[in-house]
Formats: C-alpha cells, sequence, structure tokens
C-alpha cells in the first residue's frame, strides 16, 4: 500500500521555502503527498509587476502555489480558505476574516476532515513557535496537533467523518547552530539579523535562542533544484532569490538538509536520530 504524507501550514510559499525538500523527496520516491494551506497570504507584499493578469494578491499567490505544487509532485493542494492574519502588531490581525480570529477547534475540525480522508501515515506542521512566530503559523501548529490528537476520537468533530489515526506527527524546525551562525556572518556583510526577511520583520538573535529536539534530519540535497523551482515559483515574495546571497551561500556552504522534532509518536532521550520521517513507524 502507497504511504501518505500530509503537510499542514499556513501560507503560499510556506510548503516551498521550509520544507520543500520533504515534499519533492517524498514525492519522488512515489508516496502521496497532500498539502492544506489555511490561507492564500492575502497579505504578503507584492511589487506591481508580478500583480499583472491577476485581480488580487490572493488570485496570484494561489497561482505560485500551484505552480510550485506541480514542481514538487504534491497530488493535491486544499484551501482552508482563511484570511492571512499578517505579522504580530499589524492592522491585518483585526481582520474578522483572519485566520487568527478563529477558534482554534473550528480550525482543527477543518483540518481533521483531511486527515479521516486522506489517511496519511505521517503529518507535518509547524514548531510551536510557527519558525519565526508568524501568528498564523503558531495558530495553524496548534489546529494540527489538536487535530491529529483527536483524528480517532469519534465525538471530535463527527460531522468530519470517520475515526482515524496517523502514525507520525512532526513539527519541522529551524537548525539553532544555523540560526546562530547567521547572526554572526551577517554583519560581517553589513546586515542587520535582528531586521531579516523581505518586510525586515524576522528577529534571527530572537529565534537563535529557542531549541526544540533535533529528532530527524532529512538530506534533500537529490531534490535540491526541485525545491529551488518551486520557490521560484513564488516569485512575487522573492522566490528567485531565495539560493542567491548570503543565505543562499550560506546554505550551500553548510549542506543541505531540513530537520525535524517528532511530536508522536513519543521519543525515548536515548534514541538515534532519524534519517527518514517513516522510519521505525508500524501500520
Amino acid at each position: 500500500m502507497t504511504q501518505t504524507l500530509l503537510a499542514v501550514l499556513a501560507h503560499p510559499d510556506d510548503e516551498s521555502f521550509g520544507l520543500g525538500g520533504t515534499l519533492a523527496l517524498y514525492a519522488r520516491k512515489g508516496y502521496n503527498v497532500y498539502l492544506i494551506c489555511a490561507t492564500r497570504g492575502e497579505v504578503g507584499t507584492v511589487d506591481p509587476e508580478h500583480m499583472r493578469g491577476f485581480k488580487s494578491i490572493a488570485e496570484l499567490r494561489e497561482a505560485e502555489l500551484r505552480c510550485a505544487a506541480e514542481h514538487l509532485g504534491l497530488k493535491d493542494v486544499f484551501f482552508l480558505g482563511y484570511r492571512d492574519s499578517g505579522m504580530p502588531g499589524t492592522e491585518e490581525n483585526k481582520h474578522p476574516d483572519a485566520q487568527i480570529n478563529h477558534p482554534i477547534d473550528e480550525v482543527a475540525g477543518k483540518v481533521v476532515k483531511y486527515i479521516r480522508e486522506l489517511k496519511p501515515d505521517v503529518v507535518l506542521t509547524f514548531d510551536p513557535i510557527g519558525g519565526y512566530k508568524h501568528p498564523d503559523h503558531i495558530h495553524i501548529h496548534k489546529a494540527t496537533t489538536l487535530a491529529f490528537e483527536k483524528a480517532d476520537d469519534a465525538s471530535f468533530h463527527p460531522e468530519s467523518g470517520s475515526p482515524f489515526k496517523p502514525r507520525a506527527l512532526y513539527y519541522q524546525i529551524f537548525p539553532r547552530w544555523f540560526l546562530r551562525a547567521a547572526t554572526r556572518i551577517m554583519p560581517l556583510f553589513g546586515q542587520d539579523p535582528t531586521k531579516f526577511g523581505r518586510n525586515h520583520d524576522i528577529n534571527l538573535k530572537e529565534l537563535a535562542d529557542v531549541d526544540f529536539p533535533l529528532n530527524a534530519r532529512l538530506d534533500i540535497r537529490s531534490v535540491s533544484e526541485v525545491k529551488s523551482e518551486a520557490g521560484a515559483c513564488h516569485a512575487s515574495q522573492g522566490g528567485m532569490q531565495m539560493r542567491r546571497g548570503l543565505m543562499g551561500w550560506m546554505t550551500r556552504l553548510f549542506g543541505e538538509s531540513e530537520d525535524y522534532m517528532q511530536a508522536y509518536p513519543p521519543v525515548p532521550k536515548s534514541a538515534r536520530r532519524k534519517r527518514d520521517l517513516f522510519e521505525g513507524l508500524t501500520q
């Protein structure tokens, strides 16, 4: 029986800039790989030239995601229909349709519907701080964790299908050594590590101080070009530049891998680091 991997993320581009190598790796191996995207990235900063032929940022970014999904080999992409909430402290946080203004239980009910329908063996989502503390990332992390925990509970959103229990839940994590290295190297190039990203709203120093267990590290070098091609689909979000400049140089210098914390099943302290997310899982 073909095994299934489901990633539950927040915005178009999360799948390529974050764990795109993992998705491409398992798709290439013949696994069924699916993506749930909570929003259409309505709040993303987009330069005017990218809007030609599109009526809205949401329409543009959905098209970019579908382009990336084709490169990555995804079987399908599903949207939950929420609105991008924006970064902390912005006016977008107050929009009634913003993802963060909907109860965790409600969002989890939508996620559990897909878990019960697709029956994934492995589920992936963000770490507890959402990678870089984006409110939508943290919110969908909580909703996905709840959906995973309750997926086999017939009383949890019974309208969302028959109970089913996936075999493993992983949180993607950024390597802290990489973040710490970046905070030291960036100033040498005249860049401020506390103002990283397209909108200079990500504090790498703050992120480097948060540590999570590293339970699995995947070597994605065999699909690095596929990940690059998928990232390039997100041209409006700087996808063409993601593997250039200082961060691109650091990624190539220190190797290419994607890291995960195993949330379920529990991991003994003596357990060795996995190189395959399906390793050691029983049917």
